[in-house]
């Protein structure tokens, strides 16, 4: 089990239960909120590889950044619905953030990071370096 660290949120740790709580009436129940950003992270000997969804994020909406071996993913969802029925019209509108961050074994390269976006799916690739460095916003291309 994973101990609580300084940088972890209280509801990193149940998010399930802080989203059901959070939803404000009973009547929006058919409105989806956005998923915690999950990812998958596989090493070889030159790189990490991290697989992230975000259901709903469009590519300018997301954004990476990379520090030393600390990874950052953060996203803005927009989500418009509109329903016509009969006389009646619903509009559901939705606007929210996620975010994730981690550590990883071994610092990046920055400078050779690459960052793609494709249907939801964010693809990180980002080469192990040795030795010190900065901090980079990536772009997603």
């Amino acid at each position: 089990m994973n101990s609580l660290t300084r940088l972890d949120r209280i509801e990193s740790m149940f998010p399930e239960l802080f989203r059901r709580w959070a939803r404000p009436m009973p009547f929006f129940e058919d409105v989806e909120l956005p998923a915690d950003i999950r990812i998958d992270v596989t090493e070889n000997d030159k790189e990490f590889i991290v697989t992230a969804d975000l259901p709903g994020a469009r590519k300018d909406d997301v954004h990476v950044s990379v520090d030393g071996n600390y990874v950052s993913i953060s996203a803005e969802v927009k989500k418009d619905e509109e329903k016509k029925e009969g006389r009646s019209i619903i509009k559901e509108t939705y606007r929210g953030s996620m975010s994730r961050g981690f550590t990883l074994a071994s610092e990046v390269d920055d400078k050779a990071s690459i960052a793609r976006m494709e249907d939801g799916v964010l693809r990180l690739t980002l080469p192990k370096r040795h030795g010190a460095g900065g901090s980079k916003q990536l772009t997603i291309q």
